[in-house]
């Protein structure tokens, strides 16, 4: 895994151009990873004894997380944060980040990825404290199954989660979904059933491979074909009439069978690898140890942390982050020739350690 320390500036680009890359993308969507550790140990993520963690003084201090997107905002156009992990409800000091990021920006919406546990009792302080809405990771509606792809038996805290998130005001809440063949693919109109009748957007995502094991395989994925397949068993969908605006989300409308004249809700599709969407992509990765990552897949990284813990100024701290995306490929490699790809080489940290 390449990293660039620094890097010269390039010519042609100015500061007011933001984080803008070669081919004409701009990055206005950051997503930032607050911590590497997760409570969980889904089998398309990590193995089953974890990871290396992070030592803590490794990690972006709360300070250097609200100048890192103070900068972001008002030196480099971002317009959305996203918080994310490993399983940002584990940071001790994440309520304090939201306030000191709400309070030096009233406006931007503030999102979080989280698995839910521990959601339960924290999703009214959430809100107080600035976070605009949430996206939780779920994969099954049986215990068992739950139990199967996260190795721990925590279901009813997830749900009870939900429940909480959505009586705080935390919503639109976005269900996060991956379906792994011959394990839960099968319960795809389930979760489209329960997600529509509690007025939240269901998105189905295409496994990617990004687990520690390394042991995705194109015949083990899960296509968004498939899953299109699967859930037009029992519901008709129809193109989402809304622009798709830079989202990786296509959106669909959900309509009864019976009464296909009315729209039962709405889900998302993220097929990564089968219908890539890299030529609208508009996000910046930031890792918990402060690492910029132009792209998901990418096996080159940029530090910032070092930047910050010097006496260097924001301008230049913004400098090396638009240099960092200035260098964004074109793509990641996996739509060259299909699945599989012989250009595409599996980066070497897993989605826990990168945060998606």
């Amino acid at each position: 895994m390449g990293t660039h320390l620094g890097m010269p500036s390039v010519a042609g680009r100015t500061a007011a151009s933001g984080l803008l890359d070669t081919h004409g993308r701009q990055a206005t969507d950051m997503r930032l990873s607050l911590t590497d550790k997760c409570n969980l140990r889904c089998t398309y993520c990590m193995p089953a004894e974890g990871l290396n963690w992070l030592q803590k003084d490794a990690v972006l201090s709360r300070a250097e997380i609200v100048r890192l997107v103070r900068i972001g905002v008002d030196l480099l156009g971002i317009r959305e944060l996203r918080l994310t992990g490993g399983e940002p409800l584990v940071r001790a000091d994440l309520l304090d980040i939201i306030r000191d990021i709400r309070a030096n920006h009233p406006v931007l919406p503030i999102s979080m990825t989280t698995n839910a546990l521990g959601l339960e009792r924290r999703a009214a302080q959430l809100k107080e404290a600035g976070l605009s809405r949430i996206n939780v990771s779920m994969d099954s509606l049986h215990p068992e199954t739950f139990a199967q792809l996260t190795r721990r038996p925590f279901l009813d805290r997830v749900l009870r989660g939900i429940e909480a998130a959505a009586a705080a005001g935390l919503g639109l809440i976005k269900i996060n979904a991956v379906l792994m063949r011959g394990i839960n693919d099968h319960e795809a109109p389930d979760l489209v059933e329960w997600a529509v009748a509690r007025g939240f957007e269901l998105r189905f995502i295409e496994q990617m491979p990004l687990d520690a094991d390394h042991g995705w395989t194109k015949e083990g994925m899960v296509t968004a074909a498939e899953m299109r397949a699967l859930v037009e068993t029992r519901f008709v969908l129809t193109p989402d009439p809304r622009t798709r605006d830079g989202a990786p989300a296509e959106r669909w409308e959900v309509r009864s069978k019976e009464a296909p004249d009315v729209v039962l809700g709405t889900i998302g599709i993220i097929a990564s690898v089968t219908e890539p969407f890299c030529a609208d992509c508009r996000r910046t990765r930031v890792t918990a140890e402060g690492r910029i990552m132009s792209c998901l897949f990418s096996r080159e990284e940029t530090d910032l942390r070092d930047l910050l813990r010097s006496d260097a100024d924001d301008d230049a701290v913004a400098e090396r982050w638009r240099d960092a995306m200035w260098l964004k490929p074109k793509a990641h490699g996996m739509d060259h020739t299909g699945l599989g790809a012989a250009d595409f080489v599996q980066p070497d940290r897993s989605m826990s350690a990168i945060g998606g």
